[in-house]
């Protein structure tokens, strides 16, 4: 009999009570012995619910206090040396440490995940580096679902998806000469597994979807060769998008199964079921791990019917792991009926798959009322009349390529833009949020909770305001923000001001370490009723004589970072998105605001896998963005911000989006990426991040200056400014205030050293 099994689930809690465990241990008010139970606690839930969905095979190792791909570098004693690790069991400090940073250690790089929100934290490697077994809480937690009874199938990145998205930070370092010793801990592993008496063990190689050179590609030869030949039945699996090409590949090696993404590309299931051999599992992700829209069974069921030939060699389970999904749709007490009829988190999301299952086993009639009954939730979302609006549609229809471009080019905008601003050089600003404090937090929530008049909320807001400006002007700032104290969240707060959008209360997802999001959720057309921003801005404005930046989120950001209807193409939603926020771009410009920015830190994130698909992507992207930032004077200036992303390839459309000034992140990298916009000749003005936000490490004037210097040595002075890496929202205002004063400081010392003080 088939089984059905899941590759990996949420970790951080139906509560949040992972975050809020971490938070507490990280701020020393929380033991460690503490933190470790509430993680088993979580863990144990986790499994129960498994268990209780009718799973056949549960994953053990897809929990992780901060990130997999961390836990994975703790596992093969992969520590930078700046972390002064000893050797031995990698402690749970030293690995916050490499996540996190501290006083006298950057921390490691993040990046996105493939084409998500979530963020992982990048491998480093060297001609030093040495790999060992390092760390117990794979078998522990091993042990730990056993002791429970559970069906266990442990979870590991592998070894080629390891190094490929690791970083060399030696330019001569060929990150595969190290695959050979990085494989004899994997044996280990796989060994130590074995004699707790695992049967099944699940190896992640998602990055046979992307375009991988040719070494890359026989490394999976040589790995699997090597740990395909123990006791353990290895299922190799593979998510996001389609690996058919590598069939044969696959075939030849030594796995007992495969698992592929039938979601993100369901023609591969032809091409499988054709090729792939019938003694071996062909596990099929048929239920969508990344989307919250609940699935029409009878038509998943109807896709994987011609399969069924395989008998117990056909396994199904969600395409991807289920932490990119809320938790549990359950706890959605507030959320409109009929919209939460079109709706599965990852607990109903196993109970599809375990449906999916049965009917294979039992047939149709065994789940008659389950078919029926997402039959109709497919028939009612199809024809309701709250997903249409004819006006958006026609104002779409009408929007002509001129729309979409700013009327002088940028050389002439920006001397229009310096006359107006009167900026000196290396600008100094932020990228938007100011630290959320505990007074700002608990006004939101008393607002919210009816407690506080909405007399007062609105007082409390600009009493916040007001002190970030204060504190801004004391710090000699040169463009500043208002704080966004009124705001809960980048995406969250414009999209529960925009027709079309719709909200969960618990809805969260992890994004990385602690840092949860609770994406809206675009359900139908798109559009701004009334201004969203506008007043706020307004009222910084009018406490300084500074200028002051207004602050939205860009349609593509908006788009990547929500969960999207897919009954249209996305490039539609993001137009649609674009129009209304540039209808509060342009009233910004006509409230007196001179500098706005519209953030667009998923751009990179959208990116398809294969670059076959980028430019059509790409092409439509750019449009959007350009689309909401069209509609002002040369005279405006239009900001935005990117980061913890590979930019290198993409430049060219960077560049087409013609954003005045673009924030990037660049500290953690130490300015490397800044190398990139450098040989392209980035021909706008460009504001690389000179300190790391999500690090409690405060740099010092010097590290600033530093890096400042590198940047002057690759990119025209002129056209520089000076700001952080990202938003200040998680950090307290003792360390923003000294991190900022830092760099202005290090701005004035450019200043001075170059002997140019105006723009």
């Amino acid at each position: 009999m088939s089984k059905v099994h899941n590759l990996g689930f949420p970790r951080i809690g139906r509560e949040r009570q992972l975050k809020q465990a971490l938070e507490t241990y990280w701020r020393k008010d929380m033991t460690l012995a503490a933190l470790e139970e509430t993680a088993s606690g979580l863990r144990q839930q986790h499994w129960r619910w498994q268990q209780d969905a009718g799973l056949d095979l549960i994953p053990v190792g897809d929990f992780a206090f901060y990130d997999q791909v961390l836990n994975i570098s703790a596992l093969v004693g992969n520590i930078p040396a700046r972390f002064q690790w000893q050797g031995g069991e990698v402690d749970l400090d030293t690995y916050f440490a490499m996540a996190r940073g501290t006083h006298a250690a950057h921390a490691m790089e993040m990046t996105k995940w493939f084409d998500t929100n979530y963020h992982y934290i990048v491998p480093e490697f060297s001609e030093d580096t040495r790999f060992a077994l390092s760390s117990e809480r794979l078998f522990q937690e091993v042990t730990e679902a056993l002791a429970l009874g559970v069906a266990v199938k442990p979870v590991l990145l592998g070894p080629v998806s390891y190094l490929f998205l690791g970083k060399s930070k030696s330019a001569t370092l060929d990150r595969l000469s190290l695959l050979p010793a990085l494989l004899q801990v994997y044996q280990q592993v796989l060994g130590r597994l074995a004699e707790q008496g695992v049967t099944w063990v699940q190896i992640d190689e998602p990055v046979l979807t992307l375009d991988l050179p040719a070494a890359w590609l026989d490394a999976f030869d040589v790995a699997y060769q090597s740990l395909g030949q123990g006791s353990l039945k290895l299922l190799l699996a593979t998510y996001f998008g389609d690996v058919s090409a590598h069939l044969p590949l696959l075939g030849r090696l030594p796995v007992a199964g495969v698992h592929i993404d039938a979601v993100r590309a369901p023609s591969q299931l032809a091409a499988f079921d054709a090729a792939w051999p019938a003694d071996r599992v062909l596990s099929v992700g048929i239920v969508d791990g990344r989307n919250i829209w609940r699935s029409d069974l009878r038509q998943k069921l109807n896709q994987i019917k011609p399969l069924s030939h395989r008998g117990d060699q056909l396994w199904l389970a969600p395409s991807c792991s289920l932490l990119h999904v809320p938790v549990d749709l359950d706890v959605e007490d507030k959320l409109d009926a009929e919209l939460k009829s079109w709706l599965a988190f990852a607990r109903q999301k196993l109970d599809e798959v375990a449906t999916l299952g049965l009917a294979l086993k039992a047939g149709e009639d065994a789940v008659t009322d389950a078919l029926l009954a997402s039959s109709a939730a497919a028939a009612s979302r199809q024809c309701s009349p709250r997903i249409h609006n004819p006006a958006v549609s026609a104002r779409l229809a009408a929007v002509t390529e001129k729309d979409a471009t700013r009327s002088v080019p940028f050389a002439e905008r920006i001397a229009l833009q310096h006359a107006v601003l009167h900026l000196p050089a290396f600008p100094t600003t932020t990228i938007g949020s100011f630290p959320q404090t505990q007074d700002i937090r608990a006004a939101r929530a008393s607002f919210k909770r009816g407690e506080l008049t909405e007399a007062g909320y609105l007082a409390a807001m600009k009493t916040a305001i007001k002190v970030a400006v204060h504190k801004q002007e004391e710090l000699g700032l040169d463009v500043l923000v208002h704080g966004e104290a009124e705001r809960n969240d980048m995406v969250e707060y414009f999209g529960e001001q925009l027709a079309g959008y719709a909200f969960t209360r618990n809805g969260w997802v992890q994004s990385y370490g602690s840092r949860c999001v609770k994406p809206p959720v675009i359900y139908g057309d798109v559009s701004r009723p009334t201004p969203m921003t506008v007043s706020w801005t307004q009222f910084a404005q009018g406490l300084t004589k500074k200028p002051m930046k207004g602050m939205l989120t860009g349609p593509i950001t908006m788009l990547q970072w929500s969960f999207v209807r897919d009954d249209q193409p996305r490039s539609t939603t993001a137009d649609q998105i674009a129009l209304a926020l540039r209808d509060e771009v342009c009233d910004l410009e006509a409230a007196g605001i001179k500098v706005i920015q519209i953030d667009e830190p998923a751009i990179r994130e959208g990116l398809p896998l294969k670059q076959a698909d980028w430019k059509a992507y790409l092409d439509w992207a750019v449009r959007s963005f350009r689309l909401s930032a069209s509609g002002v004077r040369p005279e405006t200036q239009i900001h935005t911000h990117m980061c913890y992303s590979e930019f290198n390839d993409i430049l060219d459309s960077i560049a087409a989006m013609d954003a005045d000034v673009i924030t990037i992140e660049t500290s953690r990298s130490d300015m490397e990426l800044l190398e990139a916009f450098a040989d392209f000749k980035y021909p706008n003005d460009i504001g690389p991040g000179v300190y790391d936000i999500h690090s409690p490490r405060v740099p010092s004037t010097d590290d600033m200056v530093r890096l400042l210097q590198k940047a002057c040595a690759v990119i025209p002075k002129e056209r520089l400014w000076v700001n952080p890496d990202c938003g200040l929202k998680t950090r307290g205002w003792a360390e923003t205030e000294a991190a900022l004063k830092h760099m202005v400081a290090a701005a004035r010392q450019l200043r001075q050293a170059t002997g140019v003080n105006a723009a």
